[in-house]
């Protein structure tokens, strides 16, 4: 009795759950999930547009672009021959168009006109819409098909499967117990089979009640839940889907790509210095204690203008030199008073004849000599050397702090205009003399450069260059590292592309090409500088792509 019972229970387990485990809609295989995330769509494509259309519920939106740049186009004039006649589509604003069309409640197979006036163009772009043929009610409640009560049992099981699972397993969990206690072995192993297979089943059941929720058909109208509706995915060949109304969110532009002979730069490694005309250093001749002038030290930043003071150094007089001095005040000071006398006597003897008038002039000179050279000596002792701004600018550097004593050449200012800045480089090839060339800064920020000359002196097998900044150069320090593009005079062909097309990974290079309308491909590449703004593609794409020129970095985060 007790090995038929358990050979029913081992048919029971191997008959009637296992279709539970491979349900439909969980393929466990190999094979790459498909895109289910797509709602039903037609793109059409011409030399200058590229549509889109897309049902939302009984209107039809399309998204109209430029073919080349993928820019929205939102002055266009658009006519749609639709299965109820011509109907114009009325501009949103965001560079789509809408249209009633409740034909789409009807579903199955349409073909559509799309006639496109925009900027003089005019374009006819025909459509193939394909739409699932909507249930009728009455098909899709019918208890009796053997489908919907497949269905029924499948949704009841995934809201009850787990419980139900684990009362069935706790019931026969009891029985497995009660056989065991008999020493009836082979029915035992037969119940627990059975308990561990309707957990299992349960389980699985569980898991497919917590599907994502995906397009339905309810009546005669298709519902797309908006979890699963215009959502960017890379899909399993690496590609990337992107709905029009993402495209658009992202600003992603592109560019047809064109083979054509540009000039060869190199990059070379810059910092940027003051041009030598047009920046100084205030130094000390003399070595002295600094003050500030009646305004003050100043500031750093500060604007001066050639010839204003900016400090003043007061010589430090020793010892002996004090003596010195006022061993020599007194000679000078008895000297003056001794002359003094002998004007005052010639003077009064000058009337009478008694002296001659030429002694009394000479007497007057030597007085006059005497006092000058008082005056001289006090002068030294008192005056201090003023420091002026040899250009006009603003204070770059500034080491000046009151009653700091400055030694002969030691810089005190320096003066730097910030309009006339300079960068130099190293460079091991000879560049193209008088050629113009461009810098980029790590902020992005490009700066136009002038050539003005390259040196002669070897530093580890380089040359210093030079180039005067002539746009670009608010904002700059000295010292601030730049990378320069300079042109070396020889040709090479190939395409060129911004910066901003190149993606780096760790595999090198890549870009990615607007393969479709909604879809992108990621291509590798080998790429050589052209200059601040572009590369040159050497290889990895022939011309004529559309390859994506703004916003590859936000679509290279899409997974």
């Amino acid at each position: 009795m007790f090995r038929r019972f358990a050979a029913a229970l081992c048919a029971l387990a191997g008959l009637g759950l296992h279709p539970v485990l491979a349900h439909e809609g969980h393929d466990h295989g190999d094979a790459p999930p498909l895109p289910s995330h797509v709602s039903p769509r037609a793109e059409a494509a011409s030399r200058s547009f590229e549509l889109v259309a897309l049902p939302r519920g009984s209107a039809l939106v399309l998204y109209l672009d430029t073919f080349a740049t993928n820019a929205p186009v939102a002055d266009a004039d658009i006519d749609v021959e639709t299965p109820e006649g011509f109907v114009e589509a009325r501009p949103q604003g965001n560079g789509s168009y809408r249209l009633d069309a409740p034909w789409l409640a009807a579903g199955g197979h349409h073909d559509l006109a799309v006639t496109v006036k925009s900027g003089g163009v005019e374009e006819t772009l025909t459509l193939d819409l394909d739409l699932p043929a909507p249930a009728s009610p009455a098909t899709a409640s019918s208890p009796t098909e053997p489908s919907a009560l497949l269905a029924e049992i499948r949704e009841h099981l995934g809201h009850q499967g787990l419980i139900g699972a684990l009362g069935g397993g706790f019931l026969l969990g009891l029985a497995t117990l009660m056989l065991l206690r008999t020493q009836r072995m082979v029915p035992a192993f037969a119940v627990l089979a059975l308990t561990l297979t309707l957990l299992i089943g349960g389980a699985a059941v569980a898991h497919e009640g917590h599907e994502p929720s995906k397009p339905e058909i309810r009546g005669a109208a298709l519902v797309v839940p908006n979890s699963a509706f215009e959502q960017a995915r890379r899909m399993p060949d690496g590609s990337v889907f992107v709905p029009k109304p993402t495209q658009h969110l992202l600003t992603l532009r592109t560019d047809i790509t064109a083979e054509a002979s540009h000039r060869r730069s190199v990059e070379l490694s810059g910092r940027v210095i003051a041009d030598p005309n047009a920046s100084g250093v205030v130094q000390s001749a003399v070595g002295g204690r600094l003050s500030a002038p009646p305004g003050g030290f100043p500031n750093l930043g500060a604007r001066v203008h050639r010839g204003d003071v900016l400090a003043t150094v007061t010589p430090p007089v020793q010892a002996v030199d004090a003596s010195d001095m006022r061993q020599t005040q007194g000679d000078l000071d008895q000297q003056i008073a001794i002359v003094g006398r002998r004007v005052a006597r010639y003077e009064k003897l000058a009337p009478s004849g008694a002296v001659a008038q030429t002694a009394l002039d000479d007497a007057r000179a030597e007085l006059s000599g005497l006092k000058d050279r008082r005056s001289a000596l006090d002068t030294i002792r008192r005056q201090p050397e003023d420091l002026i701004a040899p250009v006009d600018g603003i204070v770059a550097e500034r080491a000046a702090v009151a009653g700091q004593m400055a030694n002969p050449g030691t810089m005190v200012f320096r003066i730097v205009d910030p309009s006339r800045l300079y960068v130099e480089a190293l460079s091991f090839e000879t560049l193209e003399p008088d050629a113009a060339a461009s810098a980029r800064l790590p902020d992005g920020r490009v700066l136009s450069l002038a050539y003005r000359g390259a040196g002669l002196a070897d530093r580890a097998q380089a040359v210093p260059v030079q180039f005067a900044i002539t746009a670009g150069g608010e904002g700059l320090r000295l010292g601030q590292f730049v990378t320069v593009l300079a042109p070396t005079g020889a040709s090479t062909t190939g395409l060129a592309l911004p910066r901003a097309s190149v993606i780096r990974s760790e595999g090198g290079a890549l870009v990615y090409e607007h393969v479709s309308a909604e879809r992108f491909e990621p291509r590798s590449v080998k790429v050589e500088p052209l200059d601040a703004d572009q590369v040159l593609v050497a290889s990895g794409i022939p011309s004529g792509r559309r390859i994506v020129t703004q916003g590859a970095e936000l679509l290279d985060q899409v997974r």
